[in-house]
This record gives structure tokens, sequence and C-alpha cells, in this order.
């Protein structure tokens, strides 16, 4: 059998150095130290997350600017009798 693997990731609440297994990357884990919860992540990949944060939040806006927009346009439709 063999022996996991690990990295080394800092908890982004206490700042410590945490051995987490590279089968949780992805995944959310526990700070042994202060029990923050956080996204185990590829350290050598940190822009990334942030990146497709971006993206998502911006995707985000756009569907509300529709649910917005159908909205006016439904108020217009009753008020004209459609």
């Amino acid at each position: 059998m063999s022996k996991p693997v690990y990295y080394v990731q800092e908890c982004p609440t206490c700042g410590r150095s945490l051995q987490i297994r590279v089968a949780h990357l992805g995944k959310q884990v526990v700070c042994q130290h202060c029990l923050a919860e956080f996204l185990a992540s590829d350290p050598a990949n940190k822009y990334s997350c942030s990146d497709s944060s971006q993206d998502l939040l911006a995707r985000a806006e756009e569907l509300l600017a529709t649910v917005d927009r159908q909205q006016e346009v439904k108020a217009e439709w009753a008020t004209e009798g459609f």
C-alpha cells in the first residue's frame, strides 16, 4: 500500500503551516490548531482561485441583471394589460 502524499498550506485564519493530504485538494478542511474551515488549494496556483471567483461574481451579476430586466418587462406588461 502506498503512503499518502502531503503538501504544506498555511491556515488563512491562524497562519500556521499545515500538512494536508493531496487527496483533499479542492475540499473544505479544518485547521487542527484553530478549527477554522478553509479550502485546501494548490499553493503554486493560489491566484487562479481568485480569478475564477471574479469570473463567477461577474456571471452572477449578469444573471441578476437579467432577472431585474425580466421583472421590469413583466411590470410593463401588467400595466399595459398583456
